[in-house]
């Protein structure tokens, strides 16, 4: 399997902020070319036959503070939604990378890249990023139904026909109440049993509702790391006990919250290996594991923590740490199910956006990664 790199990563100062871009990137044009006929399976879609970008989560789909200048932690609670690392559009690939941005140079003519700042209920800001600051598991849910009625509300989106990109990334705000049962210690099992079953009825709706979609999870991080974080840095983890009530519960020790964010990642590969949502040949879910074996934040130097990814919280994604966050992202998606990452080093900028296989140049899901070959149709080049 060959993969290429961008020659030339960007660390841009733009508004005076950080921000990581991808610099005139493309790929092999056997890989960047749309199918020779829209494809009817799931697994058999190239990226070009991507139309439409949606997404459900908390405030980190949100992008609070993204756009906040150093500081300024009450701009932490505005939505910079347009710098989302999933669903971002508001600059170019060149200057920003998030998932929407890198498909752009696939189809520019993508559909529900979110721009600006503003709430998830406008649709001139939002588009398609559904995600509600404070959201916990249950609530994709109701964001499940509110993206297929979006979605059948605008003549741009041909519901039936439009192939779909539905990301979802959510769990921290679970996490941060997790505590507050006082059975905590002995309910992890149902913890991760009451998140696993959220996600499924949320996927569920999607599936029910809106034909032709893959689904992709990005993997619930390990949020020991906030505590790393928070390490002689008074201000953070005083925002951090207002932002997140178990952060300062003494109770809930690091390995409490480790294993929890264990458990999680565990429920999210158990619903992509079940093949519960390979029922039908339209639909499809998969995990982005990325995250699942980062046990520590950003350094910029040993030892000291890179700041400069988070915004003034400590805690949100800045712009770089969206950019940051959307070229792992973008780089485990193109990997075969099976073969994805399961850590990166996020310390270090330079690793360059990665393209899609030429042997096997269709969005990976659980299917086309075992069998590419019963998967394979032409391209509008062949």
């Amino acid at each position: 399997m060959r993969w290429l790199v961008t020659t030339l990563l960007c660390c841009s100062l733009a508004h005076g902020l950080k921000d990581l871009g991808a610099p005139n990137w493309s790929c092999d044009a056997s890989v960047m070319a749309k199918s020779k006929k829209v494809p009817t399976s799931a697994h058999s879609v190239r990226f070009a036959d991507i139309k439409v970008i949606g997404a459900l989560g908390d405030s980190l789909t949100a992008a609070n503070g993204a756009g906040a200048q150093p500081g300024d932690p009450l701009a932490v609670i505005l939505q910079y939604r347009g710098l989302a690392f999933q669903i971002g559009g508001d600059k170019s690939l060149d200057e920003h990378i998030t998932v929407a941005n890198v498909l752009r140079k696939f189809n520019p003519t993508l559909v529900g890249a979110s721009k600006g700042i503003g709430s998830e209920n406008v649709w001139e800001v939002s588009h398609l990023n559904m995600g509600v600051p404070g959201a916990e598991s249950k609530d994709i849910i109701g964001q499940a139904r509110a993206l297929v009625n979006t979605m059948h509300a605008h003549s741009e989106i041909n519901v039936k026909e439009d192939w779909k990109l539905v990301n979802i990334f959510i769990g921290a705000n679970d996490i941060c109440v997790y505590c507050e049962d006082p059975y905590f210690n002995s309910t992890a099992l149902h913890g991760n049993a009451t998140f696993e079953k959220n996600i499924i009825a949320a996927v569920q709706i999607l599936q029910d509702n809106l034909p032709r979609t893959i689904v992709s999870l990005t993997g619930m991080f390990n949020m020991r790391m906030l505590r790393k974080i928070d390490k002689k840095k008074y201000f953070c983890e005083g925002l951090h006990t207002f932002e997140c009530d178990c952060e300062s519960n003494k109770q809930f020790t690091d390995d409490d919250i480790q294993g929890v964010c264990f458990g999680y990642m565990n429920a999210e590969k158990d619903i992509q290996n079940t093949g519960l949502f390979d029922n039908k040949d339209d639909f499809t879910f998969v995990v982005q594991p990325f995250f699942n074996g980062i046990l520590d934040p950003p350094y910029a130097s040993p030892g000291v923590v890179d700041m400069t990814f988070f915004a003034p919280d400590c805690f949100h994604f800045s712009a770089y740490g969206h950019g940051n966050i959307g070229m792992h992202l973008w780089n485990t998606i193109v990997q075969p199910v099976g073969f994805k990452q399961t850590s990166v080093n996020l310390s270090d900028p330079s690793v360059g956006l990665h393209c899609p296989s030429t042997n096997c140049p269709f969005f990976p899901t659980t299917k086309n990664s075992n069998n590419c070959a019963s998967h394979f149709t032409l391209s509008e080049l062949d």
